[in-house]
């Protein structure tokens, strides 16, 4: 069973409803067909792999959804869930997001890293100084970044999450060191190009 997208795999933006014990692995992005069926956005690894969690919830956990069948289409993911028999039902679900229990997913590989473990961590300098906190994982096509909010400062400001850039991952100790980009027409960090994990 694989997993949703590691940081070495990063999908578009993706950015965790909340730090909980529950994260969002798919969500509802419109009806497909006439008998009920959903087209869904995954941040999985390998779509299949939504079976292998049971019934999943939404954000609130009062609602279980339990995939009867999946396939992978040219317009995506389609799923049709148990007891969603017409397509009414299914415009209901649309933005709805789909959730599973923090516990259930695999470790990580060695030098990767679930998008929700990264954020929320303090992101310091090399001497151990906050810089700020990481706030979201964002992949806009060049490679994955993480973003880090800094105190005082409205803008957020993005890290190429690279060796270079990101030397250290400590989920335990709640901490990523960062070197913080400079600005233009200073030296930069030596940056071979590849991406962590």
């Amino acid at each position: 069973m694989l997993v949703p997208s590691r940081i070495d795999r990063g999908i578009g933006s993706y950015v965790p409803a909340a730090k909980s014990h529950r994260i969002v692995i798919a969500h509802v992005t419109s009806a497909h067909g006439i008998r009920g069926d959903v087209v869904l956005k995954t941040h999985m690894d390998d779509p299949h792999d939504l079976t292998g969690y049971g019934p999943l919830t939404d954000e609130a956990g009062t609602r279980r959804f339990e995939i009867k069948s999946l396939r992978v289409t040219a317009k995506g993911v389609v799923v049709h869930f148990k007891g969603v028999e017409d397509r009414t039902t299914a415009e209901g679900l649309r933005g709805v997001g789909l959730f599973v229990d923090r516990a259930a997913l695999l470790p990580a590989e060695d030098g990767a890293f679930y998008h929700v473990d990264l954020i929320g961590l303090a992101a310091v300098d090399a001497a151990g100084a906050v810089v700020g906190k990481v706030v979201a994982v964002q992949n806009f096509g060049a490679g994955t970044l993480l973003e880090i909010s800094r105190s005082g400062v409205r803008e957020t400001e993005y890290v190429p999450f690279t060796d270079a850039f990101v030397p250290e991952v400590d989920i335990a100790g709640g901490r990523v060191i960062v070197v913080m980009p400079v600005m233009v027409g200073e030296p930069e960090p030596k940056d071979d190009g590849d991406e962590r994990g």
